[in-house]
């Protein structure tokens, strides 16, 4: 495969590329419409978007082993496929369209030299030559251009005799230095303004990524993307501000805007002028061709798109053959729209969304101010900013509707590719930007000293000797934690256990994963499971995004079990709440559509205040589970004295008001607790709190006399049901 340097694989497709059609048929009218001054303030806006653009890829490439694919590979390797993809499935069909656009160029200039050919026969041969030159080859389709760029130059330089040879007849006082913008022959002259002028002029500055959509095929991406790039954008700002200047000195007002030939006609040599005009049309879509192929390869690579193998085939020299088919079949397609003015402003669109989207990555870069992120080639803080500020502002002043219609088209292939669970192959700076966003709200946060309690969600940590255990009790763990929540496994056992155990917890962390509940897991090594328990929870309570309940499961064997209590006197020390699964050993959690929360007498002191005792955790850990089951949720105290049940429900009712919970149901029930929880209907689940003097066989008792599992909780003081 043979691999290009920064001239011909960078700077030659750049330069061609940019110094198009308008350069040859409407730069006159620009000087025309907005005089000298005007016109060299319109090429200085564009090429100043392009540069900042250009300087923010240069910065990133030299910060990347770069892959196939360009502007795709750069926002992928930075963003990921998500966002990468979402830009170049849109950019890949806009630089087909450009194809099938400078093809029809090409014939427009072809018919007014011979305007009795046949349109569609002329599209159709453009089509094959240039087909057939970039399916052959790069190298092939390299050197084509470097005869195109010898065209070009010969123009210029018929331009630059012409002015030697007295073209410039109109002197510094008579010409228009700023314009009246008097408008076009298509409006009959009814005037213009000068972000009109700028519209139709900026298409011609947005040709800076046809050398880094090779990068693929370079030798040296990192050197020849930054140097092609800026130096064909300097020379080309050259030449760009030359012709201004000449064409305004050899033309009249009238002929500058009425004439769109002006600059053929005022050339020494006219027919080279049109040679050129036909050669940058043809150079253009020679690129593009070339472009949108690599792009599509290197979707194709990354499985971005379906067949993703096929698209990602080469052959022995290097060549992308089936991206080329599948390009050649689209171009082909298009050509019969024979219209493209309609969706013509899409192109220019989706090259400014990947300016944007360059100088984003950049932005995001610097920000994060990661060890990672040393390019060799650095740029200022403001450029990506007025990168990524006028490349948007251009967007909405050419068209404000086809840039919100290509925008949502970015979403929309956006919201898609999101749902496919792609594979990156690559890191991407995403890891970069959450973390850096989490370290700023753990350091905004850390210094207060409210207890957090509107932002409370479960996050728990589940003691584990056995993955049986965890098996077993995986529901309801995850739909305490689901969606917010997260669940921390900590395995506990002896160093000859702990390779085994590893094993297993692995696979169930991305169980959870794939239900969307966060997931991690640790191996304490210990014989002793209530001091690795312990000192597990003693560790991470310095920690910014520690667990906040401990998952206890009657599940686990007796040792672990017989040590409990300590960990329970451990975790009211910590101020950390604890959950005590017990599940009934026949009902397990049954139809998952009744929950009953039990709340002991409150007897005489009936009254809400800020603290409701070990209540909070109960009423959100069922409020979870109501949304999770879909359940129905009875709250229910017993009463010694028939007399208080008036004031118990109405403390229940409050409760239910205040901590905006109006499908919960409210009951009062008078006699011995354990017995009234005997009698009472059948629950998927009964939820009390921890027995004070910790006690595994009294809690068991209880679960047995409600026939159901049972959850016995215990408050750490940091939720609130109120909050």
């Amino acid at each position: 495969m043979k691999k290009f340097g920064t001239f011909g694989g960078v700077f030659t497709p750049t330069l061609l590329t940019i110094l198009g059609v308008i350069m040859y048929l409407r730069l006159g009218w620009v000087v025309g419409n907005a005089g000298l001054l005007g016109a060299w303030l319109i090429i200085l806006i564009s090429f100043g978007i392009t540069l900042c653009t250009a300087l923010s890829m240069s910065s990133i490439v030299t910060n990347i082993k770069i892959g196939a694919g360009g502007a795709y590979a750069i926002i992928s390797q930075s963003l990921g496929l998500e966002v990468g993809g979402s830009l170049g499935i849109p950019r890949y069909i806009s630089q087909g369209l450009a194809v099938t656009m400078y093809i029809f160029g090409f014939r427009e200039g072809w018919l007014s030299i011979f305007p009795d050919h046949n349109a569609f026969v002329i599209d159709l041969l453009v089509f094959v030559v240039l087909y057939a030159i970039a399916y052959k080859s790069a190298d092939l389709a390299i050197k084509t251009q470097y005869l195109i760029m010898g065209i070009i130059f010969a123009s210029l330089i018929s331009i630059v005799f012409a002015s030697y040879y007295g073209s410039m007849q109109i002197s510094s006082e008579e010409a228009i230095r700023w314009g009246t913008f008097r408008g076009s022959p298509e409006n009959n002259f009814g005037g213009a303004d000068f972000w009109t002028v700028f519209a139709v002029f900026f298409p011609a500055a947005t040709g800076i990524m046809a050398g880094a959509n090779m990068s693929g095929e370079l030798k040296d991406p990192r050197n020849s993307i930054p140097s092609g790039t800026l130096w064909a954008i300097g020379v080309t700002f050259v030449i760009y501000m030359f012709l201004a200047f000449w064409i305004g000195r050899s033309a009249t007002e009238s002929e500058l805007i009425s004439n769109y030939n002006i600059i053929i006609e005022r050339a020494f040599w006219s027919p080279i002028v049109v040679a050129g005009i036909l050669g940058a049309t043809f150079s253009s879509a020679l690129a593009s061709i070339i472009g949108s192929s690599r792009i599509l390869f290197a979707m194709g690579q990354h499985r971005v798109l379906p067949k993703g193998e096929w698209l990602a085939f080469q052959d022995s020299i290097g060549q992308p053959r089936n991206a080329m088919i599948v390009t050649g079949v689209m171009i082909f397609l298009t050509m019969l729209l024979r219209d493209l003015n309609a969706i013509a402003p899409l192109v220019t669109m989706f090259f400014l969304i990947t300016y944007a989207m360059l100088n984003v990555v950049v932005i995001i870069e610097q920000k994060l101010g990661l060890i990672s992120f040393r390019p060799q080639f650095k740029v200022n803080w403001i450029i990506p900013w007025v990168g990524l500020i006028s490349s948007v502002l251009a967007m909405f002043i050419i068209n404000p509707v086809i840039s919100l219609v290509s925008w949502s088209l970015v979403f929309v292939v956006y919201s898609i590719l999101s749902r496919n669970d792609l594979e990156t192959p690559f890191e991407d700076v995403r890891s970069g930007l959450f973390s850096s966003f989490a370290e700023w709200a753990a350091k905004h946060t850390a210094g207060q000293n409210q207890k957090q309690e509107r932002s409370w969600k479960p996050n728990l940590l589940v003691p584990v000797t056995n993955a049986s255990t965890v098996y077993g009790s995986f529901t309801l763990i995850k739909d305490i934690a689901y969606p917010k929540g997260s669940a921390a496994l900590m395995g506990v056992v002896s160093e000859a256990e702990s390779e085994g155990l590893k094993k297993d917890l692995f696979p169930i962390t991305e169980a959870f994963q794939k239900d969307n509940v966060f997931s991690s897991w640790a191996i304490m090594r210990t014989d002793n499971f209530s001091e690795g328990v312990n000192f597990g929870n003693q560790a991470l309570n310095g920690a910014f995004f520690k667990p906040n309940i401990i998952f206890l499961n009657a599940l686990e064997k007796k040792e672990s079990l017989a040590q409990y209590p300590q960990i329970v006197e451990e975790a009211k020390r910590l101020e950390l709440g604890v959950l005590l699964y017990v599940p009934h050993p026949l009902a397990i959690l049954g139809q998952q559509q009744k929950i009953h929360i039990w709340i002991r007498s409150k007897a005489p002191h009936w009254s809400i205040n800020d603290d409701i005792g070990n209540l909070d955790l109960s009423m959100l850990i069922a409020y979870k589970l109501k949304q999770n089951w879909n359940a129905t949720v009875k709250l229910i105290t017993v009463i010694d004295k028939e007399e208080d049940r008036p004031a118990a429900l109405a403390f229940l009712q409050e409760l239910i008001e205040l901590s905006r919970l109006p499908m919960y149901q409210p009951m009062v029930k008078c006699g011995v607790f354990e017995k009234e929880v005997a009698k009472a209907d059948h629950a998927d689940l009964n939820i009390f709190g921890i027995l004070e003097e910790f006690d595994l066989e009294e809690h068991k008792k209880l679960m047995r006399k409600a026939k159901s599992s049972c959850l016995f909780v215990l408050d750490s003081g940091s939720e609130n049901v109120l909050a």
